[in-house]
């Protein structure tokens, strides 16, 4: 199992949007999204997404996704690649957020109120090894990597400025080299380094 957390500073904690870029770029999660999931043919049963926003109106918002757990039923075949799909599956999760609990949208789909460290604090909890991607880290080629891993991506503006010296101190710095990447395509890297290594 490999997990993600994918952190928006901006996008938007309601279902009730309509133009993707001006919902705090819901454009770039959806693309995070499909680069976690979608393979030739497939979905990925060995993923587990984190996506953590902080936009307006009501933050923060954390959505989990699982889309290969083993119980659920149908809803993992009507995913579709489309960015329309997958932002229609956005927006229905956090039109089910529900105040004070973890609400299970379908099997293996949750959202619920929580902040980033909050979320980090209960994967370290659980043995989770969080890599934070940062060009000065580590070159990924010559890491060994958890099983139980966790990567921390952040939007176009980066993670929490304030926080991060805090963030650095509790995981681990990984590269994937000196030129700056889109989150969704970090993710199809470290998809495909992870699978030839399972090879």
């Amino acid at each position: 199992m490999r997990e993600f957390i994918y952190f928006s500073s901006s996008a938007s904690t309601s279902g009730n949007f309509h133009d993707l870029m001006k919902a705090g770029r819901m454009d770039i999660v959806c693309h995070v999204l499909i680069n976690s999931f979608f393979i030739s043919h497939q979905i990925r049963d060995d993923v587990k997404l984190h996506l953590v926003f902080y936009g307006a109106p009501d933050p923060p918002k954390h959505l989990e996704l699982f889309p290969g757990d083993r119980n659920l039923g149908d809803i993992k075949d009507k995913l579709d690649i489309s960015k329309k799909d997958v932002a229609g599956l956005i927006k229905k999760m956090l039109f089910k957020y529900r105040p004070g609990r973890k609400n299970m949208v379908w099997n293996g789909y949750y959202v619920e109120k929580k902040n980033l460290f909050e979320l980090i604090k209960e994967m370290k909890k659980e043995g989770k090894t969080i890599y934070i991607l940062d060009d000065r880290g580590e070159d990924l080629r010559n890491m060994e990597i958890s099983d139980k891993a966790v990567f921390l991506l952040g939007d176009h503006k980066g993670l929490p400025a304030k926080e991060l010296k805090r963030l650095k101190k509790e995981s681990k710095l990984i590269s994937l080299g000196k030129k700056t990447l889109f989150a969704s395509q970090v993710i199809t890297i470290l998809n495909n380094e992870l699978d030839r290594r399972e090879n």
